[in-house]
């Protein structure tokens, strides 16, 4: 065995057998961000012979403090290209595989089907219901991992008869139920110990060495340095998904219109009055808006009402689209009457399709 791998070969209860199942897996990361980049990295290092990365984000500013495997320099630059550009002078033994989008129902399954091992390392749950239904319906285990400020949560699903995610949350959140990390933050080291507790139940489960954690979950609290574990059960209906859904974006319940890209860029080019309040961070609004954009970050909202000039229209802007919906809703509970309008996916959505259209960076 290559004495790159030497030091886990020579493990008791490990050894060359083990070695040789990782060499021959094949591991697709959903994610190459918080919890992505710690997986890809030591999976890469401990010698899984065929890792595939799905992630169609840019590296933003705001990334590096827990993305350390990206630079300053290479901030707009796509996440998976990058990784993988350093993972294979990491380890140029492992073959990649880069998937340049955001995985869908429409290329779900024909992305993950090629795969032994899907390791969930995103941020939403939009994504999180897909993967766990897809790998249902094709027979695939993966490994989740979550996180929220000091906190975060590991788990194996869809493993030998196991539990699946809907076993743990049957359905999902509104969206207004659900925390945005660009407002309630993140320590930059929680995504890097949950991503390595997620490596190594992937191993576990490629090699069968020790105990998976699959039919529990395991809650992990770091600020005040305490875990415990979670049984769960098994749900036979959960089990037995034959088909993806047509859509996976979270019900916000929500009664304020939106706009498409296409649609605000309409309103630019027929000269409409309109506002568009921008309510990101200033990091991101630094890192790309769109013209004529008014910064007014969502936490600051509410005491500044009053300075804005809400006679005119108003289009609200993210990164996403779920902090623009709720600074629509406040609008209108402030201004009832309001015309009001959230821009439906944000900066992202935008850049996407107009990269090069009204952006100033």
């Amino acid at each position: 065995m290559d004495n790159r791998y030497s030091r886990q070969v020579q493990l008791p209860g490990f050894g060359p057998e083990a070695q040789q199942k990782l060499v021959e897996a094949k591991v697709l990361v959903v994610g190459a961000g918080g919890l992505g980049v710690p997986v890809l990295q030591y999976l890469t290092g401990m010698g899984i012979g065929y890792l595939g990365l799905v992630d169609g984000d840019q590296i933003s500013l705001s990334n590096l403090h827990r993305q350390v495997l990206y630079s300053t320099a290479e901030v707009g630059q796509l996440k998976v290209e990058v990784a993988v550009q350093k993972l294979a002078q990491l380890n140029p033994e492992i073959q990649f595989t880069s998937y340049k989008t955001h995985l869908t129902p429409q290329n779900a399954l024909e992305i993950i089907q090629g795969y032994d091992l899907v390791i969930d390392a995103t941020d939403n749950f939009e994504a999180r219901y897909l993967i766990n239904d897809a790998c249902v319906v094709l027979g695939k285990p993966f490994v989740y991992g979550a996180l929220h400020q000091f906190e975060g949560q590991v788990s194996v699903f869809n493993y030998h008869g196991g539990p699946t995610y809907r076993c743990l949350y049957p359905t999902p959140p509104s969206a207004s139920e659900i925390p945005d990390c660009n407002t309630a933050g993140v320590l930059g080291v929680v995504p890097g110990l949950i991503g390595m507790q997620q490596a190594l139940e992937a191993v576990k489960v490629l090699t069968g060495v020790g105990k998976s954690i699959s039919g529990s979950l395991l809650m992990l609290d770091y600020l005040n340095l305490t875990q415990y574990k979670i049984k769960l059960k098994a749900n036979p209906q959960n089990q037995s998904i034959q088909t993806l859904q047509s859509s996976y974006v979270v019900d916000s319940c929500s009664t304020v219109p939106e706009v498409s890209v296409h649609e605000v860029y309409e309103w630019f080019s027929q000269g409409k009055k309109f506002l568009l309040l921008d309510v990101r961070e200033q990091n991101e609004y630094a890192q790309a808006h769109l013209q004529k954009a008014l910064l007014t970050p969502l936490g600051v909202l509410p005491f500044q009402l009053d300075q804005l000039p809400l006679h005119l229209p108003v289009v609200t802007i993210c990164q996403k689209g779920g902090r623009s919906l709720k600074a629509a809703e406040l609008l209108l509970k402030k201004e009832p009457g309001l015309e009001v309008f959230s821009m439906a996916g944000g900066m992202e959505a935008w850049l996407h399709q107009l990269p090069d259209t009204l952006v100033v960076k």
